[in-house]
């Protein structure tokens, strides 16, 4: 019996990857659904768009004057939270800088925006005030940046899961308050405003939490500048990363769990890792897990702050045993290649290097080779896993790669589990997009690779010239990529040829989605709705 439902489930997921594109349809997840792989076949979008022109309101732009774009919705003055879109609603995280409410005074805190797909109307929305703790005993940077929310959103049925600048997981109901707070939490009005302050009266258009788990100090856990993983919910779990990570320079937590396994009814911990990940981390962990299947097996794939791809068997039920369980590791891959870890046999000092002691020359041309963490996330595709490495933004270009990894393996498959690996590209911070036998990713200082999926022989490459945070998203034939100007647009294929570069005021740093017929783009402070103008 336990055979057959692994083979049902297994046979779904995988029906399900095959169908997701073939007509319009939501985007709920980040990566679009498990396998994360940010490419859809969504059809009719158009090549570009033009915001409006500058209006001197808390909009930024005149919707009059806009081209191909259905609405545009104000965010706050940050956002790193990927737009899903789920059941005629879009979800969104910023920060709560331009919050219109008198009863949420500003705290450089976060937001979760639903909003009406057609038309942009706030339907409800979570607010989380920045954390009221010691700051002189977690890091001085962690929820101290006015980033705000910066965990994409992920949308089961009528649950939302997110994780929250305050390192929290909570579960939302898709209607908000507007039908009631049926609880088990019911403490949204205290939740809401920082310690200390009255509770706020709530209303129709706030957020209902279903359930909350506090991972910095139920674990405990200690995140490095943000804490944005993508929940992924597989069966009646949710697997999330913690964000654990350095402060000056140091794993505060060594044994802390990287990934943990949450009840999605209850969020009752289940199981973690076993903790030796975070005693490797160079910096922080900021990836988002991901599934992979073979004919027989279902893993969990994790990019890991020490640099490898992690493969978790998944968690299952075992009554009487213990609880939190551990997780138990298939494989484990390092995706820096040969020589970026050790020079002349001796290791490399990643903080040495980051705090320019040492290498200060190569750094400037971006040759700097290093040890590198997995930023973006491992994408499957079959029985391939394709996943870049890089660093924090503030730590400047270097080389990076993107290795091509088989799924199954068992332990340390460092060297046998590699298919190929490209090292023509800089650091990446981003998930990358494989479409007709073609793999894109994008690197921090600006260019565009597009290789064979197959054999990873570069195919083209796009130099934008700006600073690149997101991921490529491929869809209808095109290839868009968030910039520090704002959106540029490529064909998608075998032959380089730009379509067009839409600047947008503030940088792009989140990854657009398709849905439904329509591109949706956010800036650091709003959000477009691109789509063509309905037929006459």
């Amino acid at each position: 019996m336990k055979r057959l439902s692994f083979a049902l489930l297994l046979g779904v997921l995988l029906l399900a990857a095959s169908l997701r594109g073939a007509v319009a349809d939501d985007w709920p997840q980040w990566g679009g659904d498990q396998q994360r792989n940010m490419a859809t076949d969504e059809p009719g979008l158009p090549d570009d768009f033009h915001p409006g022109r500058k209006k001197r309101d808390r909009l930024g732009f005149d919707p009059a004057t806009a081209r191909n774009v259905r609405f545009v919705a104000r965010l706050g003055s940050e956002n790193y939270s990927s737009p899903v879109v789920a059941g005629g609603r879009v979800y969104i995280g910023t920060n709560d800088e331009d919050i219109d409410d008198e009863r949420f005074e500003p705290t450089r805190g976060g937001v979760l925006l639903c909003l009406d797909e057609r038309t942009g109307e706030l339907i409800w929305r979570l607010v989380v005030p920045r954390l009221e703790i010691d700051r002189s005993k977690v890091s001085e940077d962690f929820d101290d940046m006015n980033l705000g929310i910066c965990s994409t959103a992920t949308v089961e049925g009528n649950r939302v899961y997110i994780v929250t600048n305050r390192c929290e997981v909570v579960c939302l109901d898709v209607a908000g308050m507007a039908d009631g707070n049926a609880g088990p939490f019911t403490a949204e009005a205290s939740f809401s405003v920082p310690e200390g302050r009255d509770p706020v009266k709530l209303g129709p258009k706030d957020a209902d939490i279903v359930w909350r788990f506090d991972m910095l100090r139920d674990l405990p856990v200690f995140p490095h500048d943000a804490t944005n993983c993508s929940v992924l919910v597989v069966g009646d779990h949710l697997y999330v990363g913690t964000g654990n990570g350095v402060y000056d320079g140091k794993v505060v937590l060594p044994t802390a769990a990287s990934l943990v396994v949450l009840d999605k009814r209850t969020g009752r911990l289940l199981a973690r890792d076993d903790g030796t990940l975070s005693a490797d981390v160079f910096h922080g962990q900021w990836s988002s897990p991901a599934i992979a299947t073979t004919k027989d097996r279902m893993l969990v794939v994790y990019g890991g702050g020490d640099g490898f791809c992690h493969a978790f068997e998944p968690f299952k039920t075992r009554p009487g045993g213990p609880v939190p369980a551990i997780l138990a590791r298939a494989w484990k891959c390092d995706c820096n290649p040969p020589g970026y870890r050790s020079r002349g046999g001796e290791p490399i000092d990643y903080w040495a290097l980051v705090r320019g002691t040492v290498g200060k020359q190569l750094d400037s041309d971006g040759m700097l080779v290093s040890p590198n963490e997995v930023i973006g996330t491992p994408v499957v595709i079959g029985d391939r896993i394709y996943v870049g490495i890089g660093q924090d933004p503030v730590h400047g270009p270097g080389r990076g790669a993107l290795s091509c990894l088989a799924v199954d393996g068992r332990g340390d498959v460092s060297g046998t589990g590699v298919r190929w690996c490209y090292t023509g590209i800089g650091r990446s911070l981003s998930t990358v997009s494989v479409a007709n036998g073609l793999v894109y990713c994008a690197e921090h200082a600006g260019k565009v690779h597009c290789l064979d999926a197959e054999s990873g022989s570069l195919v083209w490459v796009h130099d934008t010239r700006e600073e690149i945070w997101s991921s490529t998203l491929v869809a209808d034939g095109k290839v868009f990529i968030g910039t520090r100007k704002g959106l540029t647009v490529l064909a998608a294929g075998r032959e380089r040829r730009l379509i067009a570069e839409i600047k947008l005021g503030t940088p792009v740093w989140s990854v657009p989605c398709a849905a439904n017929g329509t591109l949706f783009v956010a800036s650091q402070k709003n959000l477009w709705a691109v789509a063509r103008p309905p037929s006459r």
